[in-house]
């Protein structure tokens, strides 16, 4: 495992950390993107531990370099896959993780893709056997769907906070749905910070909904 930069996050995971060699899920509401706010922290160790890439697999915006670099991460080593095809999702996450010069992948996978659990069970194989993290974002309509993933978090954003962070804050509930060990009763929150990820972030989304296609 990995710490995942939130202490009181670890304290409830098994091993303290990001389990390094399994899928695990994000699930969030619509109009929520917290997966950077919770992931960012273990992305920069990841980074600082090896020499290889991130590979982001069908995000919905495009990421926005700027503020992320600001936050330590290396830009220059995160490789962006966007499939024409939802179902090239699953096929490029998979050969990310076969891939000696990849850190961890990050892929979107949304609702729209009608992901099969033995599909989700084939990437969890695929992360295990080459020893790889798989962060799968997924929407939360999701939850009550059957999941290989040894580990899924259900994001929320705080009481009184509206989902789509236009306060400035990047604060978060987070619900452990399954770990290794017995259910967590209770959420977790990550308190909202203040600062140029979120600024940059939003600035980022604002430009790629923007400059996104009609449909």
């Amino acid at each position: 495992t990995l710490s995942s930069g939130h202490l009181a996050l670890d304290q409830v995971l098994p091993g303290g950390g990001w389990p390094l060699d399994a899928l695990s899920e994000v699930l969030q509401p619509p109009g929520l993107h917290g997966e950077w706010r919770l992931l960012l922290p273990v992305l920069l160790r990841l980074q600082q531990t090896g020499s290889g890439a991130l590979v982001l697999v069908g995000p919905p915006h495009v990421p926005f370099g700027p503020a992320l670099q600001a936050q330590g991460l290396a830009v220059q080593r995160l490789l962006w896959v966007n499939p024409s095809q939802m179902q090239a999702c699953l096929w490029a996450a998979e050969q990310a993780l076969r891939c000696a010069g990849v850190l961890a992948v990050l892929a979107w996978l949304p609702q729209a893709l009608r992901v099969r659990p033995e599909q989700l069970r084939r990437l969890q194989l695929a992360a295990q056997s080459y020893g790889k993290p798989l962060f799968a974002m997924r929407p939360a309509q999701a939850q009550g769907e059957s999941s290989p993933a040894v580990l899924r978090l259900l994001l929320a954003p705080l009481p009184g906070q509206p989902a789509g962070q236009a306060q400035g804050t990047d604060g978060l509930q987070l619900q452990v749905l399954k770990r290794r060990g017995p259910p967590l009763a209770e959420p977790l929150q990550l308190a909202g910070r203040q600062g140029r990820l979120v600024a940059g972030l939003s600035v980022g989304l604002a430009l790629a909904t923007r400059s996104a296609p009609p449909e």
